[in-house]
């Protein structure tokens, strides 16, 4: 026996293993059976075959919470109709060349009908008529409202993911399930609203065969079998009337199953505990129509006992919840201390008020519109576009950016913060535009109110949507408030990269290169180098705005000389040098010529002379009169060249430029400095301006 058993366990996990193989197999037997001709035990065992499915069918219906669990359902309807059509087809044949179709239509035809084919008829009626009408044509249109709702929703469901995403809620993985859930709830509801045909195209399909059935039953029995009238009607329609009845009781409980499905969108539990605690858990419910049911049968002629059964059930009920409620509140008054004893202590409190989001945007409630479904709401959207952006222009990871109001905050003020920590500010006019004028020209020449673009503090002005064509052809840049606040955040992560970037930004940017890469970075972690250490070299190059996209280079680079020093600042420098591809097409202008401001030699010798070593890295130790000429000097400098077009970089030797940059990054903001070695040769530089001690 347990031979036997192991044998059978194998035998069923090969076929589990090739389902795809089975069910394919499974397809063409049901065609074969079309065509070719089966026995009348065969058949038997196919219709008991079909009934079970139809009771696994409605019984799943009855006990799935989601309707995703059962997403092959369509499928399965329109497999269950062709199998249920393909026996019609082979009992008919049965039926009508040897006027029998097996034990289970004969026993429909004698036990079920209890041999009156007319009554059998009548009830193979109803039971189409119910199918057809009823269940059917409502399943048939729950199934197309639903469709037609679920795809009108779709976007307001996305949008709620996007929310919920950017507001740190998901993460990327559950966000990612949520919108193929969403995709597969709507091509559910929409196979559903076709696969509904099937079945409606079923019970007509059925009644025409019980036609043919009858007609040519009656036809082939007088003619060709000698039969009497009444001996082949008797005959067929008992047969015709089992078949009718072993294929439409099978159908019945398909359409029912799909109805089920249908109209359980919203279910938490399984449909008997759905149906239990919403319809039949209100004492007073039950006690009210105990009263009434047994006032009916007292006070009318109708039968008293069963109402007085039926009274006595609801009565019992009642008493039985309305003492199971008193329980519940004594036993609750019983265990107040015990209850306030498990609630959350002030500590548990304080850990979650003390989590800081990396990054996040508050907004006055007059600004929440833009958070919203709408012509004007896609900010969220939006704002994880620009997160994809800027993590491929910069090669690390940004996090999400949590939104929140703060009706502390001006109506229409937004804030930006980094680390709970406010890093800019800026202000939206809901229901206008701002207008960027390049010519100078006042907000007022505008029709405008004057404002300032909180990026860059540009002057500029507010108008009215109906004027943006006007302002437009005068030259202006028009730019809507989402925009505004969009190119504010990129600006924001751009100069505070650095900060951005921590220790588990790091450690999966390496994981991903490890996966194409490995060798360079088990050969750099951890013997050479640790996280901490490659974090350091990472920050200091987002400080100058270099991109980590060329990740590999900066490892290989760290891997050559991290066994030489431990100093970020030097191996900074080395990965520069090993990057002056990306550098130089980072700071190159158009036709690739790089605009260039160069140190006077002397000046270049005092700031190399006075360089001091620090726990920091070298600084320069200069008298405040000449770092002061220095800062100004530069500082006027790219003024003037920013101000005729050009984005000018200050070229220095290897040795001073960290010193340098040190000097005057507090100063003039946005300045690249680059040596000699971080250019390619092949690059036209062109000088425009030498910076002196005493240019002023």
């Amino acid at each position: 026996m347990p031979f036997l058993i192991s044998i059978w366990r194998a035998a069923l996990s090969k076929i589990f293993k090739n389902m795809d193989i089975v069910v394919a197999v499974a397809f063409m037997f049901i065609i074969a059976i079309i065509i070719i001709p089966i026995s009348p035990l065969v058949l038997d065992m196919l219709l008991v075959l079909n009934i079970s499915l139809a009771l696994i069918v409605i019984l799943v219906t009855l006990f799935i919470t989601e309707i995703l669990q059962v997403s092959t359902f369509p499928s399965v309807l329109l497999v269950v109709t062709l199998f249920r059509l393909s026996l019609n087809i082979s009992s008919t044949r049965l039926i009508l060349t040897e006027a029998r179709a097996g034990n289970v239509i004969n026993a429909f035809g004698e036990f079920v009908v209890g041999g009156n084919y007319v009554v059998g008829f009548i009830i193979f009626i109803i039971i189409t008529l119910v199918q057809f009408v009823v269940i059917t044509s409502g399943a048939g249109r729950i199934a197309e409202v639903a469709a037609r709702f679920t795809l009108d929703a779709m976007p307001g469901k996305q949008m709620s993911v996007d929310a919920d995403f950017n507001a740190g809620l998901i993460d990327e993985v559950e966000a990612r399930a949520r919108r193929r859930n969403n995709q597969r709830e709507a091509d559910f509801f929409g196979a559903m609203d076709g696969a509904s045909k099937f079945v409606r195209g079923d019970a007509i399909a059925g009644i025409v065969i019980v036609l043919i059935n009858i007609l040519g039953g009656l036809a082939i029995g007088m003619v060709q079998r000698g039969m009497t009238f009444e001996d082949a009607a008797r005959t067929y329609t008992n047969l015709t009337v089992g078949d009718g009845l072993v294929a439409q009781i099978p159908a019945l409980l398909i359409s029912t199953a799909a109805g089920l499905l249908v109209t359980r969108s919203t279910a938490e539990k399984g449909f008997g505990e759905d149906l239990v605690s919403q319809f039949f858990n209100l004492p007073k419910v039950l006690a009210i129509t105990a009263l009434i049911l047994f006032l009916l049968g007292l006070l009318t002629p109708l039968p008293f006992v069963p109402f007085f059964i039926l009274a006595a059930a609801c009565g019992f009920g009642a008493f039985s919840l309305f003492k199971e409620e008193k329980d519940v509140r004594s036993k609750g008054k019983e265990e107040v201390e015990e209850v306030e004893a498990e609630l959350p202590s002030p500590e548990d409190d304080l850990r979650s008020l003390m989590k800081v989001d990396l990054l996040e945007i508050e907004i006055g409630y007059n600004l929440v519109s833009l958070t919203e479904k709408g012509e004007n709401g896609d900010l969220l959207q939006r704002i994880t576009a620009a997160r994809r952006r800027m993590s491929t222009e910069l090669g690390m990871i940004i996090r999400p950016i949590r939104i929140r109001d703060n009706l502390q905050l001006h109506p229409n003020t937004y804030l930006i913060k980094l680390k709970g920590n406010e890093v800019a500010r800026g202000e939206l006019r809901p229901g206008y535009l701002m207008a960027l004028n390049p010519e100078g020209i006042s907000a007022e020449d505008l029709g405008g109110i004057p404002t300032e673009e909180p990026t860059f503090n540009l002057p500029a002005a507010w108008i009215s949507p109906a004027q943006k064509q006007e302002v437009e052809l005068r030259g202006c840049t028009v730019v809507d408030l989402t925009t505004v606040l969009i190119t504010h955040m990129t600006e924001i992560i751009k100069t505070h990269a650095h900060e951005l970037l921590g220790r588990q930004e790091v450690k999966e940017i390496i994981a991903m290169v490890k996966e194409t890469r490995p060798a360079v970075v088990d050969e750099l972690i951890p013997d050479l180098m640790s996280l901490g250490e490659i974090q350091k070299v990472l920050q200091n190059l987002l400080r100058e705005n270099i991109p980590l996209q060329d990740l590999p280079t900066i490892l290989e680079t760290l891997a050559d000389f991290a066994v030489t020093t431990k100093d970020p600042d030097v191996l900074t420098d080395y990965v520069r040098q090993g990057m002056s591809r990306t550098i130089s097409s980072c700071f190159a202008g158009p036709g690739k010529k790089l605009h260039v401001i160069t140190l006077d030699p002397v000046l270049e010798k005092r700031i190399a002379d006075s360089l001091q070593q620090t726990i920091h890295g070298s600084y320069p130790v200069l008298e405040p009169e000449t770092a002061q000429r220095i800062i100004q000097g530069i500082s006027n400098l790219t003024e003037r060249l920013r101000g005729k077009g050009l984005s000018p970089v200050v070229l220095t030797s290897p040795r001073i430029r960290l010193p340098f940059r040190r000097l005057v990054e507090r100063y003039v903001r946005d300045l690249a400095i680059l040596s000699f070695n971080e250019i390619l040769p092949q690059l036209e530089v062109e000088s425009v301006g030498v910076l002196k001690e005493h240019e002023n």
